[in-house]
């Protein structure tokens, strides 16, 4: 969906026709889940955020400055309030499920190999440092839409994706050395 088109339903929502609102909804629906998923890791919870998330902005749609697409604004609440869930709910997130975007034509056990590892690697970093490499390298979010999304500037975002990527090749070498020296 287009920046146009988000503004014309937008538009149309806020002249009375909140039907509209279903099709934003319908349209993102998937992926404030997934992200919702992603910080509470419990999809009962993520259903629950996520169903808020929407009824926040669809409260506090007259706000939107449309300086941002809908989408990142949406993004970023639905981000919010996952956390606040994770918070009021004190769970720890324990994994961030790995999807692997590469089309490689390795066999099925290499890929759910790299994904066992990678998965685990993912495991051991902190929970920003895992939500930035998710939004830029597997869902491939610009890093101005992460830095928005995650509420800090780009330089700070650039270094710790930057960081975040150092981390997660230290600890898969840790990890493949364990690994081989089971075998």
């Amino acid at each position: 969906m287009t920046a146009r088109e988000e503004n014309q339903l937008i538009d149309s929502i806020l002249a009375g026709n909140q039907d509209s609102y279903a099709e934003l909804v319908d349209h993102y629906k998937s992926f404030a889940f997934t992200i919702a998923l992603k910080i509470l890791n419990n999809r009962p919870e993520a259903e629950e955020a996520s169903q808020d998330a929407f009824i926040k902005a669809f409260h506090y749609l007259k706000g939107f400055n449309r300086q941002a697409r809908f989408s990142t604004w949406l993004y970023r609440i639905v981000f919010n309030t996952a956390v606040s869930y994770k918070r009021k709910n004190s769970r720890v997130l324990s994994s961030i499920e790995f999807h692997d975007s590469a089309n490689e034509e390795s066999s099925s056990l290499e890929k759910d190999d790299k994904k066992k590892f990678v998965s685990k690697a993912m495991d051991q970093l902190n929970e920003a440092d895992r939500l930035a490499i998710q939004l830029y390298y597997i869902k491939e979010f610009s890093l101005e839409e992460v830095a928005e999304l995650m509420g800090q500037n780009m330089n700070t975002l650039k270094v710790r994706i930057h960081r975040a990527r150092q981390r997660l090749a230290d600890v898969l070498m840790k990890i493949l050395k364990e690994e081989a020296l089971t075998l």
